[in-house]
């Protein structure tokens, strides 16, 4: 039987235990931070938009551009990973998401292009390796094609939406615009539910026999609303009707292309077999059974391909 002098103590030794565990990790952490030093910060755009970043680590530079509706934290595993492995690694929330201010005007593919070239430039950043996942891959295709490559050595689209997911004239086997807009119905309706909903697909956790993280399904509603509403709907439209086709022409860098070919957000058909041919230099590599949130699910296999290409 467990007494209360039995239990008060087992207390005191678990607090004395917390306390020696927190001052461990202040101790370590300000050894740590003698040498290299973790910052997460902000830049202001021309329009006086503040753009969060995290940039961390020192070393060869990769930037990463995360996808819709989500938040620089989508790529905590490859931050993690990369920065262990020697990298310097940034990553912001694009305006609208995040910790970046909500804007009700600016989201768009230019714009977005436009802040990161002023967050590369603020960093003075040089022979950036350039990662975008899904909507940040339209983000890179459009900052190259407007900004060149002073500041890249190569690229990386993952599950990206280039070149140009809605149905038009020019791509008659896009998806129908009635897609989109139920996407704009949805953020515009309950988009607590919808978001919640909508990590099953990107993740693949409605597949039969499919593993779920519930904490992953809580971490993509968490960064989906931290977001602002009126960024989080234009950017439907900036994702999905936006040409990318002369923005892949002109990234006359090595450009590694990479998508899971079961991905039900983003098919592959319409983007990442279709990018690579437009590519000057692209290279694809698709991965059996991944979905689209596959910087996730699939996080070796991503980093290991990543890691290969920079290397290679």
């Amino acid at each position: 039987m467990t007494t209360n002098s039995d239990m008060t103590s087992s207390r005191r030794t678990l607090l004395a235990g917390a306390g020696g565990l927190a001052a461990f990790a202040i101790t370590t952490g300000a050894s740590a931070t003698t040498k290299e030093t973790i910052k997460m910060t902000t830049v202001s755009t021309r329009d006086g938009t503040k753009i969060f970043y995290k940039d961390w680590g020192s070393g060869p530079v990769i930037a990463f551009s995360h996808g819709w509706p989500l938040s620089a934290d989508a790529w905590d595993a490859q931050m993690m990973f990369f920065g262990a492995q020697g990298f310097r690694v940034i990553a912001h929330d694009r305006r609208g998401s995040g910790r970046s201010d909500q804007t009700w005007s600016g989201n768009d593919m230019d714009t977005y292009a436009d802040d990161l070239a002023t967050l590369l430039d603020h960093l003075d950043i040089k022979q950036a390796t350039l990662v975008g996942h899904s909507t940040g891959g339209g983000e890179v295709a459009r900052y190259i094609g407007r900004h060149g490559t002073a500041r890249v050595a190569r690229a990386a689209l993952i599950a990206a939406v280039p070149p140009h997911l809605a149905q038009s004239a020019d791509t008659p086997h896009g998806a129908p615009m009635a897609v989109f807009d139920g996407l704009r119905q949805n953020v515009l309706g309950d988009r607590a539910e919808f978001f919640r909903g909508l990590a099953m697909p990107f993740f693949g956790y409605n597949r039969p026999g499919a593993h779920i993280s519930q904490g992953q399904v809580d971490s993509f509603w968490r960064q989906g609303m931290m977001g602002g509403v009126k960024a989080e709907y234009d950017c439907i439209k900036a994702f999905s009707e936006t040409d990318f086709t002369a923005d892949l022409k002109k990234m006359a860098v090595p450009t590694l292309v990479m998508q899971g070919d079961d991905d039900q957000i983003v098919p592959i058909d319409l983007a990442s077999r279709q990018s690579v041919k437009i590519l000057p230099h692209g290279t694809l590599q698709e991965i059996p059974g991944a979905p689209h949130g596959l910087t996730v699910t699939h996080a070796d296999r991503v980093n290991a391909e990543l890691m290969a290409f920079i290397r290679g």
